[in-house]
């Protein structure tokens, strides 16, 4: 074993007795408070993208040590597993998933650092095979990204196409890694996805008209004489089934249940279905059962409250202007084409929002404390659902807060002013104290002094898919000028 062998094996090993050393006995985290436990928490997440760091680095090693070129001599196939990946699950003790997420990882981080692929046999060297990945191979390296988030970006991004180019990725790229300091690693992968979608208009009708072939209703009768239905749906009917689904059942799911003054029948529907002795799952299935019987014409009030289910899709004016880019079906990550967004259009009519440059809708002042319909609109099409972070309540389950308290602070009914919270979020921050302030077009959310003494804010980015296209069309233009 060589001198720098030993160094590096013994730094390993140093390591071990540290990590055994640190508390983890129950009763000591007893002790902690709120805001030390979430610290130990934060400090955890650091260490343990350190570490993954390094396992990727050698998972690279001995993926390149298992080159195919190498055959039998192979690091992986001399000790009798198939591929680096098997070598690497067994030896580690995780699952397939993982393993293959390591190795691939630890492949990008080798090929960032020596510059490409080099072939083991003949020290040939290839190009980087998605170079547009060194960000995130850096990112890695330095343990601000875990592995996990880098698989995410690179499986959500995909790969070059005749109509996506290596630099378009890599602004792509950029971005993902800045939205990834506050977002786990599930929305960074629709975030991801999104990107991906915003750049690739051309395939845009292909993939909607796939989806749409791939939909299907499947009736099965069961042995018991229950019946089970199977219905996988293409984006656009999903969306307005589930609007549906909502109408249905939101106030027993946690949807709003204080509305303005004049929708008190609405009221008065949320009460009977909190109060009904039925599960929310039988509410649903009697509520589809009767939208069934009577062909949707049921009386408004009586069944699905005031709003008629609807396909809402949000598009810029000028992509509709000059059929060129594509739009959104609201609470769905899935691009439509314009020739879909022309046809609901055509069914639905248009409702147009004006944004300001700092991309904040127009406003009404301080005449009225609720929000219109209007701003409501303008409001889902801005925050696309409940702007807390981590939460993913859709529009519909929202309610539109002042910022500036309507009483305490004198506050404006301005939509600049006002942002969209889910029920339990907005009791949450007026019960426990929470503020939210803005800055132009940037909201941040502050704790109370008792969950963080520092009272650091919390950035709370938009959610919807429509404000994303901006940033994501810009992307796209700053590629092509290159």
């Amino acid at each position: 074993m060589s001198e720098t062998s030993s160094a590096v094996l013994a730094a390993f090993r140093d390591v071990t007795p540290v990590l055994a050393a640190l508390p983890h006995e129950v009763n000591v985290f007893d002790a902690l408070d709120d805001a030390d436990v979430l610290d130990v928490q934060r400090e955890i997440a650091a260490q343990r993208r350190l570490l993954e760091a390094r396992a990727a680095v050698v998972a690279g090693q001995v993926a390149r040590r298992s080159a195919p070129e190498l055959g039998s001599a192979g690091l992986a196939q001399r000790g009798g597993f198939r591929t680096p990946e098997e070598l690497t699950r067994v030896t580690t003790g995780s699952t397939a998933g993982e393993a293959r997420s390591v190795v691939r990882v630890g492949v990008l981080m080798n090929e960032t650092a020596t510059g490409g692929r080099i072939d083991q046999n003949t020290g040939e060297r290839f190009a980087p095979t998605r170079p547009w990945l060194a960000g995130v191979s850096h990112a890695v390296a330095a343990g601000e990204l875990s592995v996990a988030a880098a698989e995410a970006i690179r499986s959500g991004l995909g790969e070059e196409s005749a109509y996506i180019t290596t630099a378009m990725l890599a602004d792509a790229v950029v971005i993902l890694l800045r939205e990834a300091r506050v977002i786990d690693v599930d929305r960074l992968f629709a975030r991801a996805r999104a990107l991906r979608d915003e750049l690739d208009v051309m395939g845009i009708a292909d993939h909607e008209q796939e989806r749409r072939d791939a939909r299907s209703l499947k009736l099965f009768k069961k042995a018991d004489g229950m019946g089970r239905l199977v219905w996988d749906m293409d984006p656009e009917t999903f969306t307005q089934v589930a609007e549906t689904y909502d109408q249905l059942t939101s106030p027993r799911r946690g949807g709003p249940r204080f509305v303005s003054a004049e929708s008190s029948p609405e009221q008065e529907r949320a009460t009977r279905i909190t109060q009904d002795s039925r599960t929310t799952e039988q509410i649903a299935s009697d509520g589809f059962v009767q939208l069934l019987g009577i062909a949707g014409d049921t009386a408004s009030t009586a069944l699905i409250g005031l709003r008629r289910p609807a396909v809402r899709v949000l598009v810029t004016a000028e992509a509709l202007r000059d059929r060129d880019g594509h739009g959104r079906l609201e609470g769905c990550d899935v691009p439509v084409s314009i020739d879909t967004v022309e046809r609901i259009a055509c069914a639905q009519g248009i409702v147009d929002i004006t944004f300001t440059t700092d991309g904040q809708p127009l406003d009404v002042g301080r005449e009225q404390r609720l929000y219109t319909r209007r701003q409501r609109i303008a409001l889902a099409v801005r925050d696309g659902g409940c702007r807390w972070p981590g939460c993913e309540r859709p529009p519909a389950w929202t309610e539109a807060h002042h910022t500036k308290h309507w009483q305490r602070d004198d506050g404006r009914t301005d939509v600049a002013d006002g942002i969209l919270l889910c029920r339990h979020h907005h009791l949450l921050l007026h019960n426990n104290h929470w503020e939210i302030a803005r800055d132009a077009g940037t909201y941040w959310l502050t704790p109370p002094r008792d969950i963080d003494p520092k009272q650091k804010p919390i950035p709370m980015p938009t959610h919807s898919s429509a404000m994303q296209h901006v940033e994501s069309r810009r992307v796209r233009e700053l590629a092509l000028a290159r």
